[in-house]
């Protein structure tokens, strides 16, 4: 799942093993979805609407009423295209391989992909050019640009047990509370059944609360190993978001309201923090994963990949295919124009043209996340049949 910086509500669904938070309510935290794991190699969601240039599409609408629509467009349409170094993303192509091969369209490009060698750009692009027809992503309302965030795998210093500087816990869900909603987070870490529940301890409650905004991420023990958790339950709370809590009681201006922003108020105010984090009823429950070295999983069930991974809606995208995408990086009119791979979800990513840029990992990428709110526009390419 992806994580999500924002300030309006959670954008991840839960994930399978994934990056993607499952409960995060910043715009760029990219949550994976429960079903990620579930494709079993298959794209997710209702089928793409086509529209004829000009036309309203012959396809029935999608069941989603904010889902956006395709429509046929040339390469030349694709403003940086010609420019974009697509050798970075082919370990996000075969990612995507891995979990779409199994559909005929996407056994046979994958498999001339294969054949294609990976250090030559231009025999890359002809490749995709050849195989690929791209597709312009359109809002309901006929627009084609929307709002690109940002999202990271947050890495949190822990400890199996309890010592130091280590005295904040992340739970399992307790099987003794059964299944469906609970009560709020204040509430619910008041209740005796979550003791023994324990997953590990880490050193700093505003850290565990982006944590479960994200839905999953890396911890790393005294022995420097790390240690790899995700999405393992909720609550079933509603999200609220406590940095827009902040900002509506004046504690917070508006260009404070990051991440960044809301870890210094935390700092400035110790003797507040549970009531602000009691602010959010949703609760994350985390699982420990199996370690691996590569990046964490999004809703596609595959490895997400630093800056060529973006969280869709599914609704209007379908999962694991490449999409360009033209925007800027934060806080600047630099632009960003590259080939990424629609790899994951999340519940605040909603519409057509809208996406969840994937970071990576770590403080330097959480500082990019947390900051990214920009204008875009994204191209669709399908296997052509």
């Amino acid at each position: 799942m992806a994580y999500q910086f924002s300030l309006r509500g959670t954008r991840a669904t839960p994930s399978t093993a994934s990056a993607g938070a499952a409960s995060r309510g910043w715009p760029g935290l990219a949550g994976a979805a429960l079903g990620a794991a579930l494709l079993a190699g298959c794209m997710s969601g209702p089928p793409p609407r086509i529209l004829p240039p000009g036309g309203t599409g012959t396809t029935p609408p999608s069941t989603s009423p904010t889902a956006g629509r395709l429509q046929p467009a040339s390469w030349a349409d694709i403003g940086g295209w010609s420019q974009d170094d697509v050798r970075a993303a082919w370990p996000a192509l075969q990612a995507s391989c891995q979990a779409l091969k199994k559909k005929p369209e996407w056994n046979r490009v994958c498999t001339v992909g294969l054949m294609v060698d990976a250090g030559d750009l231009p025999a890359l692009r002809t490749y995709f050019e050849t195989h690929f027809q791209p597709y312009r992503v359109v809002n309901l309302d006929g627009t084609d640009s929307g709002l690109i965030t940002g999202y990271y795998e947050p890495i949190l210093h822990g400890s199996r047990v309890r010592q130091g500087a280590y005295q904040v816990p992340l739970y399992r869900r307790p099987p003794q509370l059964g299944k469906g909603a609970l009560p709020a987070r204040g509430e619910l870490l008041q209740n005796p059944a979550m003791r023994g529940s324990e997953l590990v301890y880490v050193d700093d409650a505003v850290e565990a609360a982006f944590l479960q905004i994200q839905g999953s991420g890396r911890i790393r023990l005294p022995d420097g190993k790390i240690m790899r958790v995700g999405f393992g339950g909720t609550n079933d709370q509603p999200f609220r978001s406590f940095g827009k809590w902040l900002l509506d009681r004046g504690e917070i201006t508006a260009s404070q309201a990051t991440m960044q922003g809301i870890k210094a108020w935390a700092k400035a105010n110790p003797a507040r923090v549970e009531e602000m984090l009691n602010v959010n009823p949703r609760f994350v429950f985390f699982r420990e994963l199996p370690p691996n070295n590569d990046g964490p999983v999004g809703a596609l069930g595959v490895p997400l990949t630093a800056e060529r991974s973006i969280a869709v809606d599914p609704a209007t995208i379908p999962l694991g295919v490449p999409v360009f995408l033209s925007t800027t990086r934060p806080l600047s009119t630099e632009p960003i124009q590259r080939l990424m791979f629609a790899q994951d979800t999340g519940s605040a990513i909603k519409g057509g043209v809208r996406a969840d840029f994937f970071w990576g990992a770590g403080d330097a990428a959480g500082e990019t996340a947390g900051r990214m709110k920009q204008g875009g526009r994204m191209w669709v390419l399908m296997p052509r049949g």
